[in-house]
């Protein structure tokens, strides 16, 4: 083994995998699993699989490669509108991608029409989030454009909440999806299977039984992953949160000043730190820092451990009270929110495991 290294339980993953999935499917929604927050690691997306997931989304064509390569026969679905520079390995190898330009669909259909494919798109609509997508004025437009394409085809429509300007789902929006749909469909004259109603997020809508018949599909990787909604600050109730941990060795235990001393300027990242005058207090420093991860997204799994900030390669904490020894060599475990496992899986000095 090989510290610091995150640790995931397929087990406990699979199990809100499955359960989200059942609970969807009551509805009449389908999921696409979203492992891009442990980078597609093909042990994690076979057991979305195998719980229910029935397309896999990534927002990386890399990580869709992998997977296609590693034998996953699932749709694959590019999440991430497409570079013009990787249309043919777009469309090569995944099954669907998420696109709002007209520049974008031009060249789908030029790489298509060279290589005699057929290929899908999962339209994007902008309500409110101002990301990605078409605004209410640019919808026909598109729809127009699109119904003169020969090998691209529009399998559904979909939308994104609360990833850039914090915007939640809710019944109305998921109306104004559902009504653009109609209008891309009354100029292409045949139907759209998909209706996509968002991430993670929108699974409130669900629960509280407003979700307009016709979303037929959701995103979901931090659900099933963590069992959590950052953009509700909410542990989903029915979910596993204990899915996952980070591991670190604390390499220099010391009694120090809880407050540093002589001239003060900013920090390694512009930032002027502050420190509560605490006495002497036993410091521990774990090997880990800021180029691995948001440090704000973790939190110490042993009572007594307090985290007083990092550098760009150590975690400096407050070990006083804990209630387990720490000394140099010791492991110590975190929680991690989203942003914190996003970081760490994507870290080359992170080792990523997994445990069933």
């Amino acid at each position: 083994m090989s510290w610091p290294r995150l640790v995931a339980d397929l087990d406990r993953i699979g199990k809100n995998s499955e359960t989200v999935s059942k609970y969807c499917s009551r509805s009449g929604v389908s999921i696409t699993g979203v492992a891009k927050g442990l980078c597609a690691d093909p042990r994690v997306v076979r057991t979305m699989i195998e719980s229910g997931c029935e397309m896999l989304g990534d927002s990386r064509m890399q990580n869709l490669v992998s997977l296609r390569l590693s034998g996953i026969r699932k749709p694959l679905v590019l999440l991430r509108i497409p570079m013009i520079s990787e249309i043919s390995e777009v469309v090569r190898y995944s099954d669907m991608t998420m696109i709002s330009s007209v520049e974008t669909l031009f060249h789908l259909e030029k790489e298509c029409r060279h290589i005699k494919k057929e290929y899908e798109i999962l339209v994007m609509v902008d309500l409110g989030d101002l990301r990605e997508g078409l605004t209410q004025e640019r919808i026909e437009p598109f729809a127009r454009q699109l119904s003169k394409c020969r090998w691209v085809k529009a399998k559904g429509l979909a939308v994104n909440f609360a990833c850039f300007g914090g915007v939640l789902p809710d019944r109305e929006k998921m109306g104004d999806l559902l009504s653009a749909g109609k209008i891309i469909e009354s100029i292409l004259s045949y139907p759209l299977e998909i209706y996509s109603g968002g991430a993670t997020s929108s699974l409130a809508l669900l629960e509280e039984n407003i979700m307009p018949s016709g979303i037929n599909n959701l995103r979901i990787g931090e659900g099933i992953l963590l069992g959590t909604d950052i953009s509700r600050n909410r542990s989903i109730p029915y979910l596993n949160k204990d899915t996952m941990y980070l591991e670190a060795e604390i390499v220099e235990t010391a009694v120090k000043r809880s407050v540093p001393f002589g001239t003060i300027g900013a920090d390694a990242f512009g930032n002027v730190p502050s420190f509560a005058n605490r006495g002497m207090r036993k410091r521990a420093i774990a090997a880990v820092g800021r180029q691995d991860l948001r440090i704000e997204g973790i939190t110490p799994l042993d009572n007594g451990v307090d985290i007083l900030g990092a550098s760009c390669d150590h975690l400096v904490l407050d070990v006083e009270e804990s209630r387990v020894p720490v000394k140099t060599g010791s492991l110590l475990k975190f929680s991690v929110n989203y942003p914190a496992m996003l970081a760490l899986a994507t870290s080359p000095y992170i080792s990523f495991e997994v445990i069933k």
